[in-house]
């Protein structure tokens, strides 16, 4: 399996497990900053490679009166904020073409959501700019037909790719994770695939208008996946989950993330010096 990394500092594939976390959606400046503070501080203590994420646009809530977020422009320049004053690496979506070279400017990792991943012109635009793609896998998508859409990105002679894996939908309530999936998809593209255990919770458009989730069950997913042998895990993560104005059922509590992240910590090293 490939090994990619981060200004050479973050690598996915190898021994550790990274951390992509932060809150679904860029709410403010302020609150920004602080997760990314807190966050880093967990990490840090925990020895654990930690880059941030959040959206500056939500562009595929279950209702048209959902909030979703401060738009492109106004997002980049507290992302960018983030990442000068945290000093971590950034990871956030795309959704059009021509906000790849934007993106390109702050992101270290470009992200593309799990229902626009076959988009070839999406993809194309992103791989271009020679950053870290993170591919996330279609709900509708069997682990064997990814390696399709990681070959448009090869085509543009990026090779710096990972894959989230983050469950499947059968036409009921919630999501299903296949925990074969991580090998397959390793194994059919070469490239570290990680694990995101929030939105693997989801139960979507489950609660009127909004998309609802069962959180208890997100430290399950996550250990059984990293067990299974993920190159990295994807949380969002909350200070204020009530009150959050996106994924208010699966975000996770930040005060609840350090307990977490050891138990998580100490089943890779088992299995890492049991493998």
């Amino acid at each position: 399996m490939k090994i990619v990394n981060i200004n050479k500092s973050i690598n996915f594939g190898n021994r550790g497990l990274p951390l992509i976390a932060g809150p679904c959606v860029i709410e403010n400046s302020e609150h920004s900053l602080r997760m990314a503070e807190a966050i880093k501080g967990i990490t840090d203590k925990l020895s654990i490679p930690f880059v941030f994420k959040s959206s500056f646009d939500k562009a595929n809530r279950t209702s048209i009166d959902s909030f979703r977020g401060p738009g492109l422009e106004e997002g980049l320049n507290i992302l960018a904020k983030v990442k000068q004053e945290i000093g971590i690496p950034i990871i956030t979506d795309i959704h059009l073409p021509d906000q790849a070279e934007a993106i390109a400017q702050v992101a270290d990792i470009i992200q593309i959501p799990a229902f626009l991943c076959r988009q070839t012109d999406l993809l194309v635009a992103a791989a271009k700019t020679g950053k870290l793609i993170n591919i996330k896998k279609g709900q509708f998508l069997s682990p064997w037909k990814v390696s399709h859409i990681t070959k448009k990105v090869e085509s543009t002679g990026n090779e710096n790719i990972i894959i989230t894996e983050r469950g499947n939908s059968y036409g009921f309530d919630g999501l299903i994770v296949d925990m074969r999936s991580i090998s397959i998809m390793q194994e059919e593209t070469g490239y570290p695939v990680i694990f995101d255990g929030t939105h693997s919770a989801q139960m979507p458009a489950n609660s009127g208008g909004t998309t609802g989730g069962l959180r208890k069950y997100i430290p399950t997913l996550l250990k059984a996946a990293v067990a299974a042998g993920c190159s990295g895990i994807f949380m969002e993560v909350h200070d204020d989950i009530e009150n959050a104005k996106s994924d208010t059922a699966t975000q996770w509590p930040l005060s609840e993330l350090e307990d977490l992240l050891i138990q998580l910590k100490r089943i890779r090293e088992t299995v890492t010096v049991n493998g």
